[in-house]
């Protein structure tokens, strides 16, 4: 990347903030209920019979975009409009929080627009690979970003994808966090599958090498490492 646009978050910064944690298991928030094989399979059917014409594609806004979860024969760049990346999930208990820190998860929100990645599924499969995609991201019922097709742009012309995209009425939706708060969780928080500061600079920096510049991350990751340094200078 470019030296004006060198990270401030680094492996180091997330190296301090990272620490073993065993996994504690779900921990069901007031009305709701853990996801079971016959809400998957409800929700790969559904998937499945709602499929636009043509080839099957997903939209990767997030960590899809640096850990794959399915098989893929294609992948190319492509912007959803109407919509933008936002940690606006919460409370994570549980993957990258915990009851002392809680989480505070990326999701695709209304408004503006995202660039991500596109990959297209293969037919050999499909219905296997969307129950592991699904078993990923569905863990809790209501979901808070169900899934959903939206059309994205590409360079070769829109496609219609699946994406999960945020429920605003969903008790777990935290809408209008100041910047600066929404980094103090990044900063500190930590789960069983690693830190919000790992998930951060992962993001951070596979959009940064396919060339995708997002402003809000961009200012959220320097504010992180301001934290974290911070932190650790006053502990010296």
């Amino acid at each position: 990347m470019p030296a004006s646009r060198r990270m401030r978050l680094t492996q180091r910064h997330v190296d301090h903030v990272h620490r073993p944690i065993d996994d504690p298991g779900p921990k069901l928030l007031p009305g709701f209920r853990s996801a079971t094989d016959d809400d998957y399979s409800e929700a790969v059917a559904g998937m499945l019979s709602s499929r636009p014409a043509g080839d099957f594609w997903l939209f990767g806004y997030g960590s899809l975009i640096w850990r794959p979860e399915t098989a893929f024969e294609e992948k190319r760049k492509g912007t959803a409009a109407g919509w933008h990346r936002r940690f606006c999930l919460g409370p994570d208990y549980r993957y990258r929080g915990s009851p002392e820190l809680p989480g505070l998860m990326m999701a695709l929100d209304r408004g503006g627009q995202c660039t991500g990645m596109l990959y297209r599924l293969p037919e050999a499969g499909l219905e296997q690979e969307l129950h592991r995609l699904i078993r990923r991201e569905l863990s809790q019922l209501p979901s808070a970003f169900p899934w959903r097709w939206i059309k994205v742009r590409t360079d070769e012309g829109p496609v219609p994808a699946l994406t999960f995209a945020m429920d605003r009425n969903n008790a777990r939706y935290v809408a209008s966090l100041p910047d600066t708060e929404v980094a103090a969780v990044l900063a500190s928080a930590c789960g069983f599958r690693g830190s919000m500061a790992e998930y951060l600079f992962s993001t951070v920096t596979m959009l940064e090498s396919l060339g995708i510049h997002d402003r809000k991350l961009w200012r959220l990751q320097s504010l992180v490492a301001d934290l974290i340094e911070a932190r650790l200078s006053a502990s010296r």
